[in-house]
C-alpha cells in the first residue's frame, strides 16, 4: 500500500509542476513575423490591371527566362517572373475564351474586362516583382506585362 502512494506522488508530482505556468506569460499575445524582403512579393494578389497603350512605348516583357551563373544561390528567382507571367496569361486568357464563348465577343474596352472578366470571376493576379505591371492589351485581347512604375504608399 505504501508503495502505491509513493508510484502514485512520482506520477502526480511532475504532471503538477509541468501545468503551473506564469499566467502573464500564458496571456501575452505572439509577435508578428517581421516582414523582410525575403518575404516581400511571394503571396501576394492584385487586381490592379491597367490598359495597354501601344504608342506609349513601355517595355513590353518577352516572358522569356534570363540565363544566369549557376553558381549564385539566388539564380533561381530569375525564373519567379517569367513562371507567374506565363501562369497569369494562361488565366487570362481562359477567362476571355469563356466571355467570348458566352457573348460571342470580346469585351468592348478596359473597363468592360476589368468588370466582366476580371471582378466578375474574382480574378487575383500574382504580383510581379521589380517596376513589372499588368495591362489589357484592348486590340489584341491579351494581358501584357509592361514595365512601367507602380504607386508604392
Amino acid at each position: 500500500m505504501k508503495q502505491n502512494a509513493i508510484i502514485g506522488c512520482l506520477v502526480i508530482l511532475p504532471l503538477l509542476l509541468c501545468g503551473c505556468q506564469d499566467p502573464r506569460k500564458v496571456s501575452e499575445p505572439k509577435k508578428p513575423a517581421r516582414e523582410t524582403s525575403a518575404t516581400g512579393i511571394i503571396g501576394k494578389t492584385t487586381q490592379d490591371i491597367g490598359e495597354y497603350d501601344p504608342s506609349a512605348g513601355a517595355k513590353v516583357s518577352d516572358g522569356k527566362m534570363k540565363p544566369v551563373n549557376p553558381l549564385n544561390p539566388l539564380g533561381g528567382l530569375n525564373a519567379y517572373k517569367p513562371a507567374v507571367e506565363r501562369l497569369m496569361k494562361l488565366q487570362i486568357q481562359q477567362a476571355l475564351n469563356l466571355f467570348q464563348a458566352a457573348n460571342g465577343r470580346y469585351p468592348r474596352d478596359h473597363d468592360e474586362f476589368m468588370e466582366e472578366v476580371i471582378r466578375a470571376n474574382q480574378i487575383k493576379l500574382a504580383v510581379l516583382p521589380g517596376n513589372w505591371v499588368y495591362q489589357y492589351d484592348v486590340q489584341n485581347h491579351e494581358l501584357v506585362v509592361v514595365e512601367g512604375s507602380k504607386d508604392v504608399p
